[in-house]
């Protein structure tokens, strides 16, 4: 983490272009001076956090050469620990005025600064190795191989008995309660717990939009229309999987399992709260409105029906739900797909994986009674706590890469590496507890990596 933040603090500040204010080395003026503005202060900054990174790698190879770690983690550390004087070097060079300088990659000219910028993705992934395989080497199962085809497992012959799932009342019975439990059966239908998360996606990529589109009329439009959206689909997946539902302690008390709404209802809202959505979105802009139809299309009936029973990829592919309340966001303002909308859109992909499969750990004996192919059941947990740590990785890789769309500073940069500490400090605790709490604590930890970083774009991008 401490590599991350010196390359999200290096990115800030040559989008901020702080470097300009001290073009000397190893501090300003005629290399000994002191900033004379803060921009400079900030140059200066950078340096020092580079020396204090610095130190932390040199203890970190160290530490790993007297532990005698295997190959395959020594390897990546090895490289770091080489790679990373070379890059202070380069580094200095493009602070004091290389930043223009072309290097020749494969025959194409790039700019040091982002052969740099590249180097220290070298350097981080390099340690996240390391990291991933340290702790399956020190906590991973070897014995862990599900006997599961990669179809998945045969879901439970029988439901779960009665006995199992909440009672509920008759209307002659209990009116009252009846009609107050049918209530909020529709609203719960909706899946209401995914919709402030997905609509502030929506936002995020709005304000990082930015520009004369972005109004009160279309925010308002466009988040009321998600957040349908997200119901109508929610309403579709409980339809559709209202069998299996009953064989999983997790679902057996959802609204179409226990028979408080009936198919033909739940189907109804379903359609209507996707002719609002869509209509809601067609207000906004025709491209808006599409999107927002495959969003319903692709959660309900791609990943539902298709995905999910099939592949243990289902929640990696199945990511892609996620990521379209971005672009719908960004389309919303601008009328089109952008850069920004497709970076925020890659961010939420990548997230998923490492969010959901928390999840899949937590409930993996009860994905396994409703015959998913999640990734714990048909690899085993130790293949998933790993691909978790990976898509960690990739996760703060774009989320460093959004530094370069010029609308975010250095809230979001800092915002992102301190919760960023915090998810991977979750993610390595899961490793050695590897208990339902643990999963349960790092996806958690997830939801507020997301929460807070999207929430530090907004912020950034209107204050801009």
């Amino acid at each position: 983490m401490g590599v991350y933040l010196l390359l999200v603090v290096g990115a800030t500040t040559a989008v901020t272009d702080a470097a300009t204010a001290c073009t000397a080395w190893p501090a300003c003026g005629n290399g000994f001076g002191l900033p004379t503005e803060p921009a400079g202060w900030v140059a200066l900054g950078h340096r020092a956090v580079a020396v204090a990174v610095g130190v932390l790698v040199l203890a970190t190879g160290v530490a790993a050469w007297r532990a005698r770690p295997s190959r395959r983690v020594a390897a990546p550390l090895v490289g770091a620990f080489l790679l990373y004087p070379a890059q202070s070097l380069l580094g200095a060079y493009v602070a004091t005025g290389g930043r223009q300088t072309l290097a020749v990659v494969a025959g194409v000219p790039v700019a040091l600064s982002a052969v740099h910028l590249a180097g220290g993705l070298a350097v981080f992934f390099g340690l996240l190795a390391a990291l991933a395989w340290e702790l399956e080497d020190r906590t991973g199962d070897p014995d862990d191989d599900p006997a599961v085809a990669p179809g998945g497992p045969e879901p439970a012959a029988e439901p779960l008995t009665s006995e199992d799932r909440p009672p509920v009342p008759s209307w002659r019975a209990d009116p009252v309660r009846r009609a107050r439990l049918t209530a909020a059966a529709y609203f719960r239908l909706m899946k209401p717990r995914l919709m402030w998360l997905l609509c502030l996606v929506a936002s995020a990529a709005m304000a990082l939009a930015g520009g004369p589109g972005l109004s009160v009329p279309v925010v308002a439009a466009t988040l009321a229309g998600g957040a349908l959206s997200i119901g109508a689909s929610g309403t579709f997946n409980h339809v559709f999987e209202r069998d299996i539902d009953r064989r999983m302690q997790r679902t057996s008390d959802r609204p179409l399992a226990v028979d408080l709404v009936s198919v033909r209802n739940a189907v109804a809202f379903g359609l209507l709260l996707t002719v609002i959505s869509v209509g809601l979105f067609a207000w906004v802009n025709p491209l808006a409105a599409v999107l927002g139809f495959v969003a319903i299309v692709f959660y309900s009936v791609v990943y539902t029906l298709v995905l999910k029973p099939n592949t243990v990829q289902n929640t990696v592919i199945g990511g892609a739900a996620g990521a379209l309340p971005a672009l719908i966001g960004w389309a919303a303002v601008t009328g089109e797909i952008g850069v920004g909308g497709i970076a925020l859109a890659a961010l939420i992909f990548l997230w998923t994986p490492a969010h959901f499969y928390n999840l899949a750990l937590a409930y993996k004996d009860d994905y396994e009674r409703g015959g998913f192919p999640m990734m714990p059941v048909v690899r085993g947990e130790t293949a998933t706590r790993r691909h978790i740590v990976w898509y960690f990785g990739a996760t703060l890789a774009v989320a460093a890469a959004m530094v370069g769309l010029g609308r975010l500073d250095w809230l979001y940069a800092l915002a992102g590496v301190a919760v960023g500490a915090v998810f991977l400090w979750a993610i390595v605790r899961l490793h050695y507890e590897r208990d339902e709490a643990a999963a349960f604590r790092a996806f958690h930890a997830s939801n507020a990596y997301l929460g807070v970083v999207l929430l530090a774009v907004v912020v950034d991008a209107l204050a801009l």
